[in-house]
């Protein structure tokens, strides 16, 4: 779904121009001919579909710096852009006192419009992102920071519904898909938000050291008073620490190791899991009397494949954050790149994407994010293809490594010398020069030696992999990035 603007303009040629001129940069429009139409327009935005203003400072009844004013009241808040007329720049930069992110002169380019709508989407993504890292690490993110779409309307909702009470939930999920994230807003938004969220990673810690971890004197259960307790990987958690974890469910206490008397704890418990629970029931790995403990109030989080609308969001908001972090001048993603994105299945999830668009953002060398950034997507995505520059052919004056070679003294009288092949077989005609004559790569030169051994040994992969002398998941991961698809064997 394209950025809505909201264009301010009382001119009504003035207005429909802007709105052509914006609608042509990729986004969608809506107007308001007053600041009171606007203030009242804003206010209406439930849904946030309105992205960005476009104010013009001479207004007739609310003044340009009156909607200024107003914007703080409201709950959301929505970056401006305002239009002043040349001479008038006094005025503009006290709209940037007051709130404005950029200002244009009248009469604008397209150009420098587009240029300033950008930024403003940008700065605003951003400090969106600080703000959920902040409110993260106070405990205070909520349901409505979640970036979901239509098939995570339900997930949405029953996350609203778990902050509501103190029961203990359960979600479930593949790996990736935001457990984490889902059970921070569900505390952030419960009346335990602001109080301890302690997140425990049962399947990182090891087995022999987590009932001391949790329920030790100072363990993670303590600190946990009072505010939440997150369980990740609860599949993971030993047959004796279920036990002690059951107990702390149904009275509200732990006896933690080496004390003969309980602890009263009050905690919230929120647990996650990719394991299939029932499973592990059945194979005496968890307890059925905990499995019902926890399963009192279960959410199901969706596959990213199942949610491919969410992406381009998710996309937007991974690219403001990792340009920022790595100092890049990366504007955003190219349609024909974001199309395939949106086509893959992932199966690593939102975590994978995330990742997927650090790298990207990292080897940028432009602006704009493309297919050519992707090259792990674009080889598994029918249609789309990595451009690669082919490695140069030999030069006919190029060294070769056997036979008999002439070369010239400072006499210019001939000298005859003999480099024997090896195996008297003839070198393979990898350059290790490039057209410049300079010394080409390393990751040029094993490019074309996986592309040389794929070819000489017909896709075998267990072959190519022990003749490069390297793992069969270091050969897959090294063909993904050359976009070199791998066959079956």
């Amino acid at each position: 779904m394209p950025k809505h603007v909201l264009v301010v303009d009382d001119d009504l040629v003035q207005r429909r121009i802007l709105e052509e001129t914006i609608r042509r940069s990729g986004y969608a429009v809506a107007t308001a001919d007053t600041g009171d139409k606007a203030v009242a327009t804003l206010k209406a935005d439930a849904s946030g579909d309105i992205s960005l203003i476009l104010l013009d400072l001479v207004r007739p009844r609310t003044g340009g710096m009156a909607v200024l004013s107003a914007l703080r009241s409201l709950p959301r808040r929505y970056p401006a852009i305002v239009l002043t007329a040349d001479g008038n720049i006094e005025a503009a930069m006290a709209a940037m006192g007051a709130g404005a992110v950029d200002f244009v002169v009248k009469p604008v380019s397209p150009e420098r419009l587009e240029v300033s709508i950008k930024n403003a989407l940008k700065i605003d993504a951003l400090e969106g992102e600080i703000n959920r890292m902040k409110a993260s690490a106070r405990g205070e993110l909520g349901v409505a920071d979640l970036i979901a779409g239509e098939a995570m309307a339900r997930v949405v909702d029953l996350g609203r519904r778990a902050a509501q009470s103190s029961i203990p939930v359960l979600i479930e999920g593949e790996s990736g898909v935001g457990k984490a994230l889902m059970a921070r807003a569900i505390h952030g938004e419960s009346v335990r938000g602001g109080k301890p969220f302690v997140a425990v990673n049962c399947g990182a810690m090891p087995q022999g050291e987590i009932e001391s971890r949790l329920f030790g004197e100072g363990g993670k259960v303590i600190e946990a008073d009072r505010g939440t307790l997150f369980l990740d990987g609860i599949g993971e958690l030993p047959l004796q620490a279920q036990a002690r974890l059951l107990r702390l469910l149904e009275v509200g206490e732990i006896e933690t190791l080496g004390d003969k008397h309980p602890i009263k704890a009050d905690i919230r418990l929120i647990a996650a899991t990719s394991q299939d629970l029932i499973a592990l029931v059945r194979e005496g790995r968890l307890r059925e009397d905990l499995y019902y403990r926890l399963n009192v109030f279960p959410i199901w989080i969706p596959p990213l494949r199942d949610r491919l609308d969410d992406v381009p969001e998710l996309v937007r908001l991974f690219v403001s954050r990792f340009a920022a972090e790595e100092g890049k001048r990366v504007d955003g993603i190219s349609p024909e790149a974001l199309a395939m994105l949106r086509r893959y299945s992932w199966p690593g999830n939102i975590r994978q994407l995330e990742n997927a668009v650090f790298r990207a953002v990292a080897l940028a060398e432009g602006p704009m994010l493309g297919v050519n950034e992707f090259p792990q997507v674009a080889a598994h995505v029918e249609g789309y293809r990595v451009t690669v520059p082919a490695a140069p052919a030999p030069r006919a004056l190029s060294p070769r490594i056997e036979g008999s070679v002439m070369l010239g003294d400072s006499s210019n009288a001939p000298v005859t010398i003999h480099v024997p092949s090896a195996n008297g077989r003839d070198a393979v005609g990898i350059p290790a020069l490039s057209e410049e004559g300079d010394i080409r790569s390393l990751e040029a030169v094993e490019a074309d030696m996986i592309r040389l051994a794929f070819g000489r040994y017909r896709g075998r992969m267990t072959e190519i992999a022990k003749r490069l002398g390297i793992g069969r998941s270091t050969l897959y991961r090294k063909m993904r990035e050359i976009g070199l698809e791998a066959r079956a064997n």
